[in-house]
């Protein structure tokens, strides 16, 4: 009778550890949750945010909506976003010259070197 009893036992056990790993994780999920939830935001913090994304958009539609170097010794421009798309489109209707266009704006592109990291202040 002993021998029968040895695999009930068995599967308990394996039961009741595979039940506590559950519980625990859950625990130690609330538990994370719980520290590292941000702090809610206040009105200040909300004025603040909506006065920052205002100041973003802005500057965003002056980029979008004007003309302006990007770099002047390579000719580089940046056109207004309507323009830009027109021209994407006009250029689109003829396939191989638009090919070729997009081969030299890469090469262009790829010439030029990536920007050197800013030095941080530790």
């Amino acid at each position: 009778m002993n021998s029968n009893s040895q695999p009930k036992t068995t599967v308990a056990v394996y039961l009741a550890g595979f039940i506590g790993t559950f519980l625990i994780m859950i625990g130690l999920i609330a538990l994370m949750y719980y520290y590292t939830r941000p702090p809610g935001v206040d009105e200040v913090r909300a004025s603040e945010r909506r006065k920052n994304l205002a100041d973003l958009q802005a500057a965003n539609k002056e980029l979008l909506e004007h003309y302006g170097w990007v770099d002047q010794g390579k000719g580089i421009v940046r056109l207004p976003i309507e323009r830009a798309m027109k021209l994407t489109v006009l250029e689109s209707q003829d396939q191989p010259v638009a090919r070729s266009n997009l081969l030299v704006n890469l090469e262009k592109l790829l010439a030029v070197p990536p920007p050197k990291p800013e030095p941080s202040n530790k």
